[in-house]
Order: structure tokens, then sequence, then C-alpha cells
């Protein structure tokens, strides 16, 4: 694990643990980017739930897997993306129209590109989940 990308880290555990059929998987350290992340990915149903862990350092995330993800990993370097150009990000790192989500962050924070191209706003795409 590097402690460069903990982004990357979190959502390559969280792939490796569920192609092997984990119930859970815990991502450490905890941020409110890769909360944002989870929460994009609940609020999209690839997983059960998650809880924030207070370790008395910089926290974890307990993540509940539920079987939904194919795969999901982060975008690096993370593509800068105008409102109307989603649709050459979905098609690089999505297996097929309208299946999976990308998540973008954007000046209205952190959130799914389907709800990005719905308010018309741009952003950077930093992850995949499918």
């Amino acid at each position: 694990m590097t402690a460069n990308d903990p982004l990357s880290d979190a959502v390559s555990g969280i792939d490796n643990a569920e192609s092997v059929g984990h119930l859970t998987h815990t991502v450490e350290p905890a941020s409110n980017l890769v909360g944002s992340v989870l929460e994009v990915f609940y609020d999209r149903g690839y997983i059960d739930g998650f809880e924030f862990v207070d370790d008395g350092k910089a926290g974890k995330f307990e993540v509940e897997l539920k079987g939904a993800i194919n795969e999901c990993g982060p975008v690096n370097p993370r593509y800068s993306v105008e409102a109307d150009g989603y649709e050459k990000w979905e098609k690089r790192y999505l297996p097929a129209r309208d299946y999976g989500a990308l998540v973008v962050t954007t000046s209205h924070g952190i959130m799914s590109h389907y709800e990005a191209r719905e308010q018309g706003i741009g952003g950077q795409v930093i992850a995949y989940v499918y």
C-alpha cells in the first residue's frame, strides 16, 4: 500500500475484497474524499453501507459489500471533463452505456456522472464502478 493515494488504495481494496467474495472490507486511513466516493457507491447501489470508525488516528471505514461490483478502480491521472463530455469517459471506463458510474469531483462536491450531467456541471473523473 502506498501512502500517496488513499483513494486508489481504498477503491482497489474494495475491488479485491469484492472479487474474492468477502462481505466486509476495512478502508484505512479514512478521508473525506474516500467517504464521498463510498457515498456515491452506496447511492448507486454497489455497497450495502459503510461506517466511520474512530481509531484515535485518521480513522477507518468499515464497508459492507453485497457482491454487486464487477470492477471498480481509481482514474489516474484525473481527467478534467466538461458538462457535456462524460460520454468519452463512459466509453473508456465503463463496459456499456448506462451501466456503471463514474465518480466525479465537481465544484458542487463529489457525485456520480449522472448527477453532474443532470446539473450541467463538469469536474474531474476520479473513479469508476460497475
